[in-house]
């Protein structure tokens, strides 16, 4: 099979200036693009930090309102650090505890728009 990897996922947004000062400032994602195109549309694409994969910031696809995307996941390796930093710059977690399962350990967080994300450092020693 020719797939190699997953290179883009668009995460629905009402308003590409405040998610991308979210996604940017406070989560500290790398802006990759910021182009218009077609006559009304705007490329916004960013990058978490070492990651292969970048999301873009759509307004567009009608079928996808801003706050639909749910479960997506951020990997880090010391979840406590990374809360620590990411609580400083202003990030709200939906749990008080971090969540502790077989396969890792995790904390839940909601972007301006609602989509939900889930901060994940993997239990190295799981195998499913």
């Amino acid at each position: 099979m020719a797939l190699t990897n997953l290179q883009v996922v668009s995460v629905p947004v009402s308003d590409q200036d405040r998610a991308k000062q979210f996604y940017v400032g406070q989560l500290g994602f790398t802006e990759e693009i910021d182009a218009s195109f077609g006559d009304s549309m705007r490329w916004v694409m960013l990058r978490p930090p070492g990651s292969g994969t970048a999301v873009t910031l759509v307004t567009w696809f009608e079928s996808m309102p801003a706050g639909s995307m749910k479960g997506a996941v951020l990997g880090c390796d010391d979840i406590s650090a990374t809360l620590a930093e990411l609580s400083s710059r202003g990030v709200a977690f939906n749990e008080d505890e971090i969540q502790d399962a077989p396969w890792g350990r995790w904390k839940t967080f909601d972007d301006p728009d609602g989509n939900g994300w889930v901060l994940q450092q993997d239990n190295p020693g799981f195998r499913a």
